[in-house]
């Protein structure tokens, strides 16, 4: 292969693998289909292990169970038991030392909605949870980002940790966590707690290895202790970056409230989803979704403040009369307010939608279905089970034949040809490849062939350390007997993402162009990006019931917004210096855009691609509660079961994908940043 590209040469590898596995495939059919007798049964000796591991500790964590169960109680008995006047000129009075007039507005609308809502008991059990899980993870992660940067020989371990407990699912570690600690909220504290605690230590590891040598210097020179240099110098330097991490520690706490009302049996906001959502009450699962949403406004806004470098003050004498007036309030009208919960001024609104919608979907069912199932037959189906398979007279007319694959397979080979005659090897094998995968389907790939090709892939974007890593972690999954849901996971999870990139780089492109669009865009982006994951699942389920379209709609939803971002961004922010060169050249708009701002923002949209994929593996296991198969599933049936190995298993498996796939979105990043000289 001397002569060839780096690219070229992997892609006539993998394809001459596909090739050998598809000649071989009726002498070999274990070439196809990994043998039942090499499976490992790996997902039981998880379980023991796990098992074991668990009966050990199982007295230590009850014990600290049992000792979170006083705070929880005390949050809850204060939130709950406050006069809500006290609770609304309260936030508003913090609001306005935050964000001055626009900020106590918001608080005060916010507010009275959840008031109104008839919702404001089970809000203030929701925020009870937060606010004893958010100090519990800013302890935990803050301790974790401190020790990785006293001690450097941690601090690559302590990064792939902080990976792995990013990509693994959620369900996955609450099967183990249900064994240790039981049924009931303070489960669902401690889970809230794992979850938000990574985004902290990330960010105070990165803030303390951004402070100035130059302060370190001084704090030496000065003769203080290290605790000193630590504590009065370096955390204050990176108070910036450590308050990101707290916004960002707040957000997935609250992002987690509905996954642990799953097992934590709680009477808070969560559960009213869950539970209305389970009656197909989906005007009340709505409401119930869009308190969330407002509470995780309220407060992605109003810690945001604190993330910026000049922020405005504002006069605390108007926050102490706030807070004077709230408490007259609530004295004088203390026996004669109604009880917060009983105003649901909204139920005949949450009415009216079930009602609105029955007649929407009743009227339109002819049209929705056929969206439904053109989608799922024409785009879905195909490429899961390939056209060979997808292609019958009941969905297409005609069935698919073996001289249909020949043209299918020339076409692609035609088009190799071309594109390697124009200089365009790789490219042209590539088309191949795609045309023998639709043809085969991604659920039916041969196994050496996704080995082989995912090797050849991940020695593109990083080299043969990511080519070894990539095909040793697949292989313990193909190992575990969770090969087949792990490709159908990738299935779901690869045609949303394909269609994030395809839309959300439209509409960044729309949006880098046209900045009256951003202005349109950028608040439903903000929005998208402050809805916990479930609340994604009401709208398509109150259209399209439950399957695996609606959960493919649930990703999307869910996935865009970082390609959107990530597009926008890169193309907005070409050095002015390349802009005026390209105009002084005569370069059209259009030019502009493709030959100059495209080829920069590139390390930019690779990034958005990053997120993307794994905003989808993370709303994959979401979506398996509303029809999804693979791993997903296999997740939520193992929470269901107590099956620790099971759990383990497919959640590992699913951190394995996702963990391939930013590895090597991170190193095509990396290459086209040296590329450009960044």
């Amino acid at each position: 292969m001397a002569g060839l590209s780096k690219g070229a040469a992997a892609a006539l590898f993998a394809a001459a693998a596909g090739a050998l596995c598809l000649l071989l495939e009726s002498s070999l059919p274990w070439l196809v289909k990994f043998p039942a007798a090499w499976v490992l049964p790996a997902t039981d000796w998880v379980g023991a292990v796990m098992e074991w591991f668990l009966a050990l500790i199982k007295p230590a964590a009850r014990s600290f169970s049992a000792l979170m169960y006083y705070p929880m109680e005390a949050a809850n008995y204060v939130l709950s038991n406050t006069p809500w006047p006290l609770v609304i000129f309260a936030t508003t009075a913090l609001a306005w030392i935050l964000g001055g007039v626009r900020m106590a507005l918001m608080a005060v609308v916010g507010l009275g909605f959840v008031l109104a809502s008839g919702y404001w008991p089970e809000s203030m059990n929701t925020l009870a949870l937060v606010a004893v899980s958010v100090p519990l993870a800013l302890i935990i992660g803050g301790g974790i980002g401190i020790l990785a940067n006293e001690y450097p020989r941690i601090r690559q371990p302590v990064q792939a940790l902080l990976d792995v407990m990013q990509t693994v699912p959620t369900f996955a570690y609450l099967t183990p966590l249900l064994v240790l600690f039981g049924f009931g909220p303070v489960v669902g504290l401690i889970a809230s707690a794992i979850y938000a605690a990574p985004p902290m230590a990330r960010n105070v590891l990165l803030g303390l290895e951004r402070v100035e040598p130059e302060i370190k210097e001084a704090a030496v020179m000065s003769g203080g202790t290290r605790l000193q240099q630590l504590f009065q110098c370096e955390i204050p330097s990176a108070g910036q970056q450590i308050m990101v991490g707290v916004n960002q520690c707040l957000m997935a706490a609250l992002s987690m409230v509905i996954i642990a009302a799953v097992i934590g049996g709680f009477d808070d906001i969560g559960w009213e989803v869950l539970l209305t959502m389970r009656k197909a009450q989906f005007g009340q699962s709505l409401l119930a979704g869009l308190v969330i949403v407002i509470f995780a406004i309220l407060i992605d806004r109003m810690s945001g403040t604190l993330t910026q470098d000049r922020r405005q003050k504002h006069d605390p004498r108007v926050a102490w009369g706030i807070l004077a007036l709230g408490v007259l309030v609530s004295a004088v009208f203390w026996g004669s307010v109604q009880q917060p919960g009983t105003y649901a001024l909204f139920n005949p609104v949450a009415d009216s939608v079930d009602r609105g919608l029955s007649a929407f979907t009743s009227a339109n069912a002819e049209v929705l279905t056929a969206l439904k199932n053109n989608v799922m037959f024409y785009v879905l189906l195909p490429i899961r089970i390939g056209l060979d398979q997808a292609v019958l007279p009941f969905t297409w007319g005609f069935a698919w034949t073996p001289a249909m694959s020949l043209v299918l397979f020339a076409a692609g080979a035609a088009a190799a040809v071309v594109f390697a005659v124009r200089g365009q090897l790789a490219l042209g094998v590539m088309l191949l490849i795609a045309a023998g995968m639709l043809e085969t389907g991604i659920s039916q790939l041969p196994w050496p062939f996704v080995l082989v090709g995912a090797g050849a892939l991940a020695w593109v974007a990083g080299g043969r350390g990511l080519a070894i890593l990539t095909v040793v972690l697949l292989g313990t999954i193909l190992l575990s007997g969770l090969w087949e849901r792990a490709l159908l996971s990738l299935y779901l999870s690869g045609a949303a993402v394909f269609a994030c990139a395809v839309m959300g780089g439209a509409i960044g492109l729309v949006s880098a162009v046209s900045p009256g669009v951003w202005r349109v865009v950028r608040p439903v982006c903000d929005m998208l990006q402050t809805i916990p994951l479930f609340v994604f699942l009401i709208p398509v389920l109150m259209v399209f019931q439950i399957g695996e379209f609606s959960a493919f709609l649930a990703i999307i939803a869910y996935a865009i917004v970082p390609m959107i971002r990530y597009t926008r961004h890169g193309l907005v922010s070409t050095p002015d210096e390349m802009i005026e060169a390209a105009t002084a050249s005569g370069a059209t708009r259009w030019q502009m855009l493709k030959d100059i701002r495209a080829p920069y923002a590139a390390p930019s949209i690779l990034l958005g691609l990053n997120q993307t994929i794994l905003y989808a593996f993370a709303m994959l296991v979401i979506a398996a509660l509303i029809g999804t198969t693979g791993l997903g599933q296999s997740i939520y049936l193992a929470l269901g079961q107590a099956d620790v190995g099971l759990g383990i298993s497919a959640g590992a498996a699913m951190a394995i994908l996702a963990l391939i796939a930013d590895r090597m979105v991170q190193g095509f990043a990396e290459e086209r940043r040296k590329a450009l000289g960044l």
